[in-house]
């Protein structure tokens, strides 16, 4: 039998953690304890996702660190994710999304979001990309059709 443990990472921290800082620690903790790969919470914004992987580095964390992506895809969703995830849009992305009247504009904005995310972290060279689908995989499954 072939069994290892992942663990949760946080680019925008944890909510509930004190600082960046203190969020590693216990990252690295974890990591230390058998962790053998680490799946982020949703972001929107790659650089964050780039900023946590060279701050996990420097910490010492060596394992794989996969990152988690969720196509927006009701209006619904431009309040609740960010609110829910203690995370932010990209000011552009927000900004696109304001401008959406309907769960069909939103979707197609927050698809092509997706898109041009999986493929500039595909070029970074992430180990592979979880995505989220929270009961919506028609999003996903776009994406994937897209950058595959």
């Amino acid at each position: 039998t072939n069994f290892c443990i992942g663990v949760a990472g946080y680019p925008e921290k944890h909510f509930e953690a004190i600082n960046k800082k203190t969020d590693l620690k216990y990252l690295k903790q974890k990591v230390d304890a058998g962790a053998e790969y680490i799946i982020t919470q949703i972001f929107y914004d790659n650089q964050k996702y780039f900023d946590f992987v060279k701050d996990c580095r420097a910490a010492g964390i060596d394992v794989p660190i996969i990152p988690g992506i969720k196509p927006i895809t009701k209006t619904s969703h431009i309040k609740f994710i960010p609110k829910t995830f203690h995370i932010d849009f990209p000011d552009e992305f927000g900004m696109d999304l304001i401008d959406c009247k309907t769960d069909e504009e939103v979707s197609e904005v927050g698809t092509s979001w997706a898109i041009q995310q999986a493929k500039e972290l595909i070029n970074f060279g992430v180990p592979v990309i979880h995505f989220y689908t929270m009961g919506r995989s028609q999003a996903v499954r776009k994406v994937a059709k897209e950058i595959f």
